[in-house]
């Protein structure tokens, strides 16, 4: 009986430490987010998008940028999902983005930049 109870007790705790763990570094994900600075400027666009409240916001929907014809035909809100499969592989999760950074192969990298992204208000 006892073996049972802390089987269920571990099964329950599972999700949780390994969401918590998913849950990102801002701190780490400002320092990952280097490369991105290449065409990302914060508060303005520049070759990139403003990425300033990005997190929550539609898609090719930030004034006076010019998307590519595939995200505005992309009906992808950026949540933490989308911008995980998103940062992974631009172009499988978006075919005929002209973004041009090959992702992020780092899962860990990857929620630290979607933390970051989350303090960009």
């Amino acid at each position: 009986m006892r073996r049972l109870a802390l089987t269920a007790v571990l099964l329950f705790a599972l999700p949780v430490s390994v969401q918590a763990q998913d849950a990102g570094d801002p701190a780490a994900g400002e320092k990952a987010f280097a490369p991105c600075k290449a065409c990302h400027q914060i508060g303005k666009n520049g070759v990139g998008p403003n990425l300033v409240g990005v997190v929550g916001r539609k898609a090719a929907s930030y004034e006076n940028y010019n998307y590519s014809a595939a995200l505005k035909g992309a009906d992808i809100t950026w949540d933490d999902a989308n911008l995980h499969d998103w940062l992974k592989n631009p172009k499988t999760k978006v075919p005929g983005t002209k973004m041009v950074f090959a992702g992020y192969p780092d899962d860990r990298k990857i929620n630290d930049v979607i933390a970051y992204l989350k303090t960009l208000k």
